[in-house]
């Protein structure tokens, strides 16, 4: 799986979003501090969800699976 990021230059350094994930956006002075800190807003937002999700899931019956995308 590739997922799309994407830095604009701004006057404070770089602001940067993952196109194919809502809320993983992020900023940095440098593009290479953007692109970290990007990374880590990328585990944050997968974190979030997968807590969330397993929030929704008490009490009941799942199949839960490993999900392999094959690239494109």
């Amino acid at each position: 799986m590739q997922l799309t990021a994407v830095f604009e230059e701004v006057p404070e350094g770089y602001i940067g979003f993952v196109e194919e994930l809502p809320g993983a956006n992020t900023q940095g002075a440098t593009l290479a501090e953007a692109r970290a800190n990007l990374s880590e807003a990328v585990e944050m937002v997968l974190e979030a969800n997968r807590a969330l999700a397993e929030e929704s899931m008490l009490g009941h019956t799942v199949i839960r699976e490993t999900l392999l995308l094959s690239p494109q």
